[in-house]
């Protein structure tokens, strides 16, 4: 069962924030910023499926999904409904 939106946005932003070492705020750019490159949105996604007990499949996503706290929010939700 997918978490409620308001655990995504948190897991999302304490993630974000620990690849990046510095707190992410909600509509803080990540990709296009340069904050983090395509290796580090994999990393994101692995922290992701582990503390939000999912499987997110990259081959249907791109760095962009992941460029703030809500477009991770809208992708989880997104893609939970697709594997439903």
């Amino acid at each position: 069962m997918l978490p409620d939106t308001d655990t995504i946005r948190n897991v999302a932003r304490a993630s974000a924030s620990e690849l990046t070492g510095r707190d992410i705020q909600d509509r803080q750019k990540l990709v296009t910023s340069g904050l983090i490159d395509s290796l580090a949105v994999l990393k994101l996604i692995s922290l992701l499926e582990k503390k939000l007990n999912i499987v997110i499949p990259p081959e249907t996503l791109q760095p962009e999904d992941f460029d703030d706290v809500p477009l991770i929010v809208e992708t989880i939700e997104r893609v939970a409904r697709a594997w439903k």
